[in-house]
């Protein structure tokens, strides 16, 4: 696709033409175990502008050239309250301002994370010669009813700040059934992570109710959080998965299952009972989908049901290979996810690269879906869309949120300058995140997390795992 090369001296603003979340800025329940993160934004500017990119991927095709919105040679973004401004060339610099210099530097919208389960960072490396069925029994059962509510906020903690410093700025937990007293450490040690997040929450079918509780006293109050329900879809479990789906339906928020992530899970038909649910529609996102049929895949994009992809994790646990091409050539929409423990890092560069690899190498293609520019959408605006968020993220568009990315590309992994898109993908690191921005917060600032000690988060974070191995 071609689109007309922008004049440096356009400007676009727009803020109210987009509808948008809540104000700026979080507050987590009262509680102790504060990482300082209300202090580190407290007389925090609200205008930024970053000044003089040698190159900003808006995703927005609307702003710059091509299906990435590519600006090239002096690109400046401005955010003001929490909120893309204006993005353009040669932008007045507002009383007050902040100004991030991002001569020699790549802006692009922060990473979208579609599956995690950040509590799995106490398993990372775990049952490493076991498969799917191996490791869920061995790793993922016997590690969770180990953890207490102090334990799971250390772990949570210590994985989404792992993500937020990798350029993740929104992700998608999917909570397991724990305690609710755990689920208010849980989300607690989300928000005070400054993270984005959508907590996926599910319990068992006799506690059902704590899910809309969950929501309601935990969630709603902080602007950054959204819900989900998760499920585990089959038909053996049909009758409790309406109950799941009607609950979603009622709080108006996605349903959140895994599907075919293993050729074993055929057995049970869990696309079946999704159709026959209800659930088979727009507002359900897929994990993994890997061993759809032909007539599955087609259905999927005929219902407009959404897909996470997590590369990294099927690889370790040998559950085969998605058939992404075919789901684009019917429409699905799909994003990258890490998913917890059996991703063993928060590192969307490498995400990427496995999700363009893989497709090649099954199909002795190197043009085959996902191509460099589309594995960067699913990555960003092709992740906000699944979660039906797109109106407030995944792009540099004027009156979405400013969660945004500073890559510094003058790295060893990463240097000298060929073809600077391709390398995100094909030779980007967590290291290249200079700056992090989300809802307008600088989170990162020249390479390292705003007032965070990362000592005392790992000191806890082994402390945690230590509790695991004496129990």
């Amino acid at each position: 696709m071609n689109f007309p090369k922008m004049s440096r001296r356009r400007v676009l603003a727009g803020i109210g033409s987009v509808p948008l979340a809540a104000a700026a800025g979080s507050s987590a329940a009262a509680g102790t175990e504060r990482t300082g993160r209300p202090e580190a934004i407290r007389d925090e500017p609200r205008t930024t502008v970053l000044r003089g990119a040698d190159l900003v991927l808006t995703m927005d095709p609307e702003i710059g050239e091509g299906p990435l919105g590519t600006l090239e040679g002096g690109g400046d973004v401005l955010l003001r309250d929490g909120r893309i401004a204006a993005v353009g060339s040669g932008l007045d610099v507002p009383r007050g301002a902040r100004v991030v210099d991002a001569s020699g530097r790549i802006v692009l919208p922060g990473f979208v994370d579609l599956h995690n389960h950040l509590w799995q960072s106490s398993i990372r490396g775990g049952c490493s010669t076991q498969d799917l069925n191996g490791w869920l029994a061995d790793c993922n059962r016997a590690t969770l009813p180990k953890i207490d509510a102090r334990d799971m906020y250390r772990f949570v903690h210590l994985a989404a700040l792992d993500a937020l410093q990798a350029g993740v700025t929104t992700v998608v937990d999917w909570v397991h059934a724990i305690p609710y007293d755990t689920s208010e450490r849980y989300v607690r040690a989300l928000d005070d992570s400054g993270l984005r997040f959508v907590y996926a929450a599910t319990q068992g079918a006799a506690d059902i109710s704590l899910i809309p509780k969950i929501k309601k006293d935990f969630l709603d109050p902080l602007p950054l959080a959204s819900a989900q329900v998760s499920v585990h879809a089959g038909m053996s479990a049909l009758k409790e998965l309406r109950q799941f789906h009607e609950v979603a339906r009622d709080l108006g928020v996605m349903l959140n299952s895994h599907v075919l992530e293993h050729r074993d899970d055929r057995k049970d038909d869990p696309v079946r009972s999704l159709r026959e649910s209800g659930a088979f529609g727009p507002d359900l996102l897929m994990n993994h989908a890997i061993h759809l049929t032909d007539e599955e895949i087609a259905l999927t994009g005929e219902r407009d049901v959404r897909i996470a992809h997590c590369p990294l994790s099927n690889m370790r646990l040998a559950s085969g290979i998605i058939p992404l091409p075919a789901l684009h050539r019917h429409g699905v929409r799909a994003g990258l996810g890490h998913d917890g423990g059996t991703n063993d890092t928060s590192d969307m560069f490498n995400v990427m690269k496995a999700a363009v690899g893989l497709q090649r190498a099954r199909h002795e293609d190197a043009e085959i879906h996902p191509t460099i520019p589309a594995v960067l959408r699913m990555a960003t605006l092709g992740g906000a869309e699944c979660i039906g968020m797109a109106d407030r993220i995944g792009s540099l568009t004027p009156g979405k949120r400013a969660d945004v990315l500073v890559l510094d590309p003058g790295t060893l992994n990463f240097a000298p300058r060929f073809d600077w898109t391709s390398q995100i993908v094909l030779n980007g690191q967590p290291p290249n995140v200079r700056e992090v921005f989300v809802d307008g917060h600088l989170r990162k600032s020249r390479g390292a997390l705003v007032q965070v000690d990362t000592e005392k988060v790992v000191r806890e974070g082994e402390l945690a795992a230590d509790h695991i191995r004496r129990a």
